[in-house]
């Protein structure tokens, strides 16, 4: 049976019933470093009792000597700078738990603009880092759900939704199916070039002119 993963990073913590769902429906739940202390206030309203993550991942920057200490049985350290520590969860669930098909972050917004940004348009790089076959990946908060495509895909996301599109590559051309505004010369050298769209038709088609990187993100 495919594995649902929720990891919680240290931005806004989600009190919409959809994101809760998925913190209460999850099989593994992953805090990363400070968003221990948001998850424990959190837990008791979610699960009816207080209830520990599986695992708290990252540098420890943010997170109390005290809580570090009390929770040591269950935290992993890693300390490395290159990446950070939403990228180490990620890392840790695929490197360490078999049969995932999902993985959920909550909390990748809110707080510092240039964070929600990074772990934002991480969810591309993450299609170009890992094997993320039969895996789907998305950032869910109150607002918004956030997720990365490489290729030609049809999404089935109801008629009326607002979608906005992003990529760094200059190269990529997408045709669009179903949208209100057609995206087919849209040249991607900005962030503002395929946003704040919106679906005209159930289905929406994304067809790319090759292989690459895009964020899609859906209110």
């Amino acid at each position: 049976m495919e594995k649902s993963i929720v990891i919680i990073c240290d931005g806004d913590f989600p009190k919409k019933e959809y994101p809760q769902y998925l913190v209460s429906s999850a099989d593994f739940i992953i805090c990363c470093d400070g968003a221990l202390a948001k998850f424990l206030r959190h837990s008791k309203k979610i699960f009816g009792a207080e209830r520990l993550p599986d695992l708290v991942i990252g540098d420890m920057d943010t997170l109390s000597a005290a809580m570090q200490k009390k929770y040591a049985d269950i935290i992993v350290r890693e300390s490395e700078q290159e990446h950070n520590d939403q990228t180490k969860a990620v890392r840790w669930a695929l490197d360490n738990i078999e049969d995932i098909g999902s993985i959920h972050i909550l909390g990748a917004t809110g707080g510092r603009a240039d964070h929600t940004i990074g772990n934002l348009s991480l969810l591309m790089e993450y299609t170009r880092m890992f094997d993320l076959s039969g895996i789907d990946i998305e950032a869910v908060s109150d607002d918004c759900t956030a997720f990365p495509v490489n290729d030609t895909i049809e999404i089935d996301c109801g008629e009326g939704r607002q979608m906005s599109i992003f990529s760094p590559d200059r190269t990529l051309r997408i045709k669009s199916e179903g949208l209100m505004y057609k995206t087919d010369d849209v040249v991607f050298d900005n962030w503002w070039k395929a946003t704040l769209n919106k679906t005209s038709q159930d289905r929406v088609r994304l067809e790319f002119n090759h292989p690459s990187m895009a964020l899609i993100i859906m209110n």
